[in-house]
């Protein structure tokens, strides 16, 4: 048995939080094979780990874990935008192969399990933190604004190429404006027009002459 793997529309996942803070219908999950393959075999030896075993959540292990290169993998997996915001109904847990439950029925259950236990923890919790905010729960709502921020990349490229283009029809009609100026400004001291340079990448075609033979 090994916690943390499932599927999602039948490609495999590794749900790195199971709900998101004030979003407990949706979860936060990685697709291993998108990833380098360094950053996949280091993901599943801290899942197959006593610790990752252990864990309620993934990202718990690995904010601490490191890649070959030194870097934590959760931090990593943020910044590269390899963390996807899910529904937990979508998502189908599968610890054997013979054996499956929805991501939403489990988290039902633990909650359950918990109840009672988490109410004792919570009252210490406030003790010792003095009404501070549980860093986890921070931790977690960063990771999930990263797989937002995701989904807006497309709009934001979107955005860039109108903005391109506003600007490159404003520079075409700067320049129309300055060949003008020139060229009145020349008439005005009679000197010759200015002829506009020839465009950047073409080469005018060299004439040829034929010759007849005598």
């Amino acid at each position: 048995m090994i916690k943390h793997i499932g599927k999602h529309s039948d490609r495999k996942i590794a749900v790195v939080f199971k709900q998101v803070p004030d979003e407990e219908h949706m979860a936060l999950v990685i697709h291993p094979d998108l990833l380098p393959a360094e950053w996949d075999t280091a993901i599943m030896r801290a899942i197959e780990s006593p610790e990752g075993q252990a864990a309620d959540d993934l990202g718990d292990v690995l904010h601490r874990t490191l890649l070959p290169n030194g870097n934590p993998i959760l931090e990593s997996l943020h910044k590269e935008g390899m963390i996807k915001k899910v529904q937990t109904s979508q998502i189908i847990m599968t610890p054997t192969q013979a054996s499956h439950i929805r991501l939403d029925e489990l988290n039902t259950i633990l909650n359950e399990m918990k109840q009672g236990e988490d109410a004792v923890k919570r009252l210490a919790d406030l003790d010792e933190n003095a009404g501070m905010v549980d860093p986890r729960a921070s931790q977690v709502q960063e990771a999930a604004q990263g797989a937002q921020n995701v989904l807006d990349d497309s709009k934001l490229a979107q955005d860039f190429e109108q903005q391109a283009a506003r600007m490159k029809s404003e520079a075409e009609s700067l320049m129309a404006e300055s060949d003008r100026l020139l060229k009145e400004a020349a008439e005005l001291k009679g000197e010759p027009v200015p002829k506009k340079p020839a465009k950047r990448g073409r080469k005018p075609k060299a004439e040829t002459t034929k010759t007849t033979a005598s």
